[in-house]
């Protein structure tokens, strides 16, 4: 189904590309309905309309598929990743003597 693959698309970093038949038809269809902002090349003959195409890159989400996307909840909300990591800033107690120096963690960036 489009949707789970507009799922996997807001759960990728763009842009993205697709190999598979179906994967880049189902892509077409998000193109079209607006929901994504996508390279789909044309089907390698041109005269019939038929052929496989090679590979379909997305390259964005639209505001209108990201108002799809809530309607389905997704992304739930989650703490940003950022917020649940410890700070790695390190700062260096400099004594008179320059000898014993110690790394001190730092306490952090206000919020």
């Amino acid at each position: 189904m489009a949707m789970n693959l507009l799922k996997q698309i807001a759960g990728s970093r763009l842009p993205v590309s697709f190999y598979r038949t179906e994967d880049i038809d189902q892509v077409r269809l998000l193109r079209a309905a607006g929901l994504v902002v996508a390279l789909v090349p044309s089907p390698s003959n041109a005269l019939t309309l038929s052929g496989s195409a090679s590979a379909a890159q997305v390259l964005a989400i639209t505001q209108k598929g990201r108002e799809e996307l809530a309607k389905f909840s997704y992304p739930e909300s989650r703490p940003a990743r950022w917020l649940q990591r410890p700070s790695r800033l390190f700062a260096r107690h400099r004594a008179n003597t320059g000898e014993g120096a110690q790394p001190v963690r730092s306490q952090g960036l206000p919020q």
